[in-house]
């Protein structure tokens, strides 16, 4: 018996706090990947340029490519995608970066009530 392929669309979310030791690195790094990117028309160079100039949070969100992340991914096409960078306060011991919050202690599809893994 076979199964027919169907096509499944997923929305991933992923949150990530990193913490930036050197600026003048990360922005050099943005203006390095802006200055190789030959698909850039010239005002929408400069734009990125100056964005990334000012705010190493978006010199990183210039970093940070999600198809490059993905398009090694057996079986999967990547259709859209947004991200964006922003500085924020940080406190690990905040309730506000549980990142179990989602979760609200259901376990995982794969998972026995005590958090065990299940064969398949």
């Amino acid at each position: 018996m076979s199964t027919p392929e169907t096509s499944r669309f997923v929305r991933l979310r992923v949150e990530l706090v990193l913490e930036i030791d050197d600026e003048e690195a990360v922005t050099g790094a943005a203006l390095n990947r802006i200055a190789d990117d030959e698909g850039i028309p010239d005002e929408e160079r400069a734009h990125a340029e100056s964005a990334v100039t000012e705010d190493t949070a978006e010199a990183l969100a210039q970093l940070v490519d999600p198809f490059a992340l993905l398009g090694e991914v057996p079986g999967v096409e990547l259709l859209q995608a947004s991200w964006s960078g922003e500085e924020i306060d940080y406190d690990p011991d905040s309730p506000e970066w549980d990142l179990d919050e989602d979760d609200d202690d259901e376990p995982y599809e794969d998972e026995d009530e005590d958090g065990a893994g299940r064969a398949g």
